[in-house]
């Protein structure tokens, strides 16, 4: 089988780095267009509103202000990430880069769907237990619900012995 456009999903972990390190050498051994995509996903705001001195009352704008901080912030998280993967393994391509905001497994989806892909590569973080039961797995989530196959890779922690 032979895939023309494969989509990268990456976040700042290693495991995400080893798995576009293999989605861009498997998209230069096949020919293939690349994409690479970042899901920002909401941070719950912890943040009460303001309150007027005077009268106690809440201060208008205040939360969007921060909101809009904090969504700048992220946007340029994405854009440096995107950046340096594209920096690190594709300066020689040419790549598409998406940034969405959600759910990291829908979001990923729904940029393959975009781009087109005909496959989507993941890394996993190898939670289990209780750390998969509060984190969930992106990677499974993302397996489970893709229309397109999707290469699960996995980094090996454990160092080689002889």
């Amino acid at each position: 089988m032979d895939f023309k456009k494969i989509l990268v999903g990456i976040d700042e972990s290693r495991y995400a780095d080893h798995a576009a390190d293999y989605g861009f050498s498997l998209a230069r051994k096949m020919g293939a267009v690349i994409a690479i995509v970042n899901i920002i996903e909401p941070i719950p705001a912890a943040v009460s509103p303001m309150n007027d001195t005077t009268f106690g009352l809440p201060l208008e704008g205040t939360a969007d202000v921060n909101n809009v901080e904090i969504l700048n912030t992220q946007n340029q998280a994405a854009d440096s990430l995107l950046n340096r993967i594209v920096q690190k393994y594709g300066s020689d391509l040419q790549v598409t880069q998406y940034t969405d905001y959600g759910s990291s497994a829908e979001g990923i989806i729904n940029c393959g769907a975009q781009f087109g892909a005909d496959l989507i590569v993941v890394g996993t973080h190898h939670r289990s237990g209780f750390d998969r039961l509060l984190m969930g797995s992106v990677a499974e989530d993302v397996v489970r619900k893709s229309l397109v196959p999707v290469l699960v890779v996995p980094l090996n922690d454990k160092p080689a012995s002889e």
